[in-house]
């Protein structure tokens, strides 16, 4: 009989607290009786074959008997697993309970706390989305069915692409994608701190490059780093994307890296695209996607969904097909393409753990100056390899989609 996930995983973190229970006879003796008679039986025939007191001349060999526990001492172990069980229990459920449900405002509270915060920039860079780790036959740090631990020693002994580095590849392979020549105008929708805006900005020099986002924080942020850069074809404002306030027929090239999760409209957010897209202009669109609904999600598969939405502040997902009707209906569109890209961007997801791991002192500094954020930083790595597990059992997909406009 299959065991279900939260079982397996709450077992794992129960195992952590066994040794507190082993340490003592008691404990011992209640959790593996058998073993403790195994104890009893080998010390008798140590004080029998082996040197002793009852080896010297005139002297008689002496069995000390261990005492069998009492109905106490039983009654007391009882307590401390009955304890220990009520505690992982606990635990379980706070890592299994999503914390950023997605409402009214919550992605751009959630964005303007992790720009404040810093800790996402300091180890992610200006880039939060995922990086592209082409040629995968390169990336001897990594492989696809590790588990997390063996995966973290490989990644440490290996050689993995420099994390920062894999975003800025991963805009370039999407520009690329684009198939975009010489666009005068781009709208990057959902730009986070222009990233992306800026590395568009630098390819099409003579373009005029706009970034909108839900977040504050985030728009102030991106406009200071554009301006540390130099560049002035890059600018940044606060716009809802499903309600964008362009003309029709406004931009040459609409961009979207990972906005779409966050969108309660998924349709709407396509055809806002669509509308703001000149004709002949290119639009491309990365996306985490979940897998096509046939067969019927698992009562665990849908468990594991609803985490995913809800912990990082995703109304739903929809599959990448799913996508492609939405922009086949627009009726505006044209050489539309999808493609899977969740191979080469896979190794992502824990690498974006093994940063922290290899370079603690940020996180550790953020923790001593306000202790609750450790536990914020423990759900991260949670979630993640959520992520990465839903992405390796083909449950999500990395998603990508071009098209040209009539």
């Amino acid at each position: 009989m299959a065991v279900p996930n939260r079982m397996r995983s709450c077992a794992k973190l129960r195992w952590l607290f066994l040794p507190c229970v082993l340490l003592t006879y008691e404990g011992f003796a209640f959790l593996c009786p058998v073993g403790t008679h195994r104890l009893q039986s080998r010390t008798r025939e140590r004080l029998h074959g082996g040197f002793g007191l009852g080896d010297l001349p005139g002297r008689e060999k002496t069995i000390p008997r261990m005492a069998a526990p009492s109905a106490r001492q039983i009654g007391a172990g009882v307590a401390v697993l009955g304890l220990l069980k009520i505690i992982s229990s606990r635990i379980c459920d706070w890592f299994q309970t999503p914390k950023r449900p997605y409402g009214e405002g919550s992605v751009g509270s959630a964005y303007d706390e992790w720009a404040r915060e810093g800790v996402l920039e300091h180890y992610w860079g200006e880039h939060i989305h995922m990086g592209s780790y082409n040629p995968m036959d390169k990336q001897s740090g990594y492989r696809k069915k590790d588990s997390f631990f063996v995966a973290l020693i490989r990644a440490t002994l290996g050689r993995l692409k420099n994390f920062k580095e894999a975003k800025i590849d991963f805009v370039h392979d999407m520009i690329d994608f684009s198939r975009a020549t010489a666009p005068k105008k781009i709208l990057d929708v959902g730009c986070g701190i222009g990233g992306s805006s800026r590395i568009l900005a630098k390819r099409f020099p003579d373009a005029e490059v706009l970034g909108i986002t839900l977040s504050p924080q985030q728009a102030e942020r991106a406009a200071n780093l554009a301006k540390k850069a130099g560049l002035k074809n890059v600018r940044f404002q606060v716009m809802d994307a499903l309600n964008m306030e362009f003309a029709d027929d406004s931009f040459d090239m609409v961009w979207a890296c990972e906005s779409g999760e966050h969108m309660p409209d998924k349709k709407r957010y396509v055809e806002e695209m669509a509308r703001v897209l000149k004709p002949k202009g290119n639009m491309v669109v990365a996306t985490w996607c979940e897998r096509d609904p046939v067969p019927i999600f698992t009562s665990e598969e849908r468990k594991t969904l609803n985490f995913l939405y809800a912990e990082w502040s995703h109304p739903y997902f929809i599959s990448l097909s799913k996508y492609k009707e939405h922009l086949d209906g627009t009726g505006k569109l044209e050489q539309v393409e999808t493609a899977d890209w969740t191979d080469q961007t896979l190794p992502s997801w824990r690498h974006s753990v093994w940063v922290g791991v290899w370079s603690p002192w940020y996180w550790i500094k953020v923790t001593l100056r306000k202790p609750a954020a450790f536990l914020g930083f423990l759900r991260e790595v949670y979630t993640l390899e959520k992520y990465h597990v839903s992405m390796v059992d083909g449950l999500m997909v990395y998603g990508m989609m071009r098209a040209v406009k009539k």
